[in-house]
């Protein structure tokens, strides 16, 4: 069997793993900044100062989000039931690194709500950040942590990423591979399925709503039944 054939097997097998375990990821826009806001504004003090490496205030949380380019950047997310936005990535295209011009780059940054944590929540979004920016033709993924991060840089350990540490910060740089039909295909899959899972829970919030309204009129009618017979 060539190299070449055993790649694609590879490739395949690695796909197919992923998608046993499958998580739904959506690509965010404009619309949803509300949701962006919301999301990262419940992150404790602590969580705060972990993702942005500094105790951010509401204020500057806001002034993040607001700057956020959803032209250019690739923002995604992971709701629950409730569409509740509840891990979001952040995945910014920048210039390439100094003195190395051939090279391109996009840095990543991740959030999830402690409720959700232990799931491999941040992990998948990594692994679909890094699809996304090799589909693109970037080269290097980029994550800045500060060192007590361990959480952050285990997954970019984990994925085969350089990390160098100075201090209490640390950075971290994964090569990526040159896209492929599979990895073109593999995206536009995910994207579709994590849509289509957005609106199911969009359509079920509704009817839920609509039956909980339904309940509500009916003992509403039942009580001013009794109360007329009394």
């Amino acid at each position: 069997m060539s190299d070449s054939t055993e790649g694609r097997l590879a490739g395949a097998r690695s796909a197919l793993e992923r998608l046993s375990t499958w998580v739904p990821i959506r690509s965010l826009s404009r619309r949803h900044r509300h949701r962006v806001i919301d999301h990262l504004l419940a992150l404790e003090g602590q969580d705060r100062y972990l993702r942005f490496g500094y105790p951010a205030s509401d204020e500057q949380i806001r002034k993040y989000a607001l700057g956020i380019d959803f032209g250019r950047d690739e923002v995604l997310g992971i709701f629950n039931r409730r569409l509740h936005l509840i891990a979001l990535a952040h995945l910014a295209y920048g210039l390439p690194p100094q003195g190395e011009p051939a090279r391109t780059m996009a840095e990543f940054g991740v959030s999830v709500q402690p409720q959700s944590r232990g799931r491999g929540l941040g992990r998948r979004l990594f692994d679909a950040a890094a699809l996304h920016a090799r589909n693109r033709g970037i080269d290097t993924l980029f994550i800045h942590a500060l060192s007590e991060n361990r959480p952050m840089l285990r997954i970019a350990t984990a994925a085969g990423a350089l990390v160098e540490r100075d201090g209490g910060e640390s950075a971290a740089w994964l090569r990526l591979p040159p896209d492929t039909v599979g990895s073109q295909v593999e995206q536009a899959l995910n994207r579709h399925l994590g849509e289509l899972d957005f609106q199911f829970k969009r359509q079920a919030q509704v009817l839920s709503g609509f039956v909980d309204s339904v309940a509500e009129l009916k003992a509403h009618f039942e009580s001013s039944g009794r109360a007329a017979k009394e």
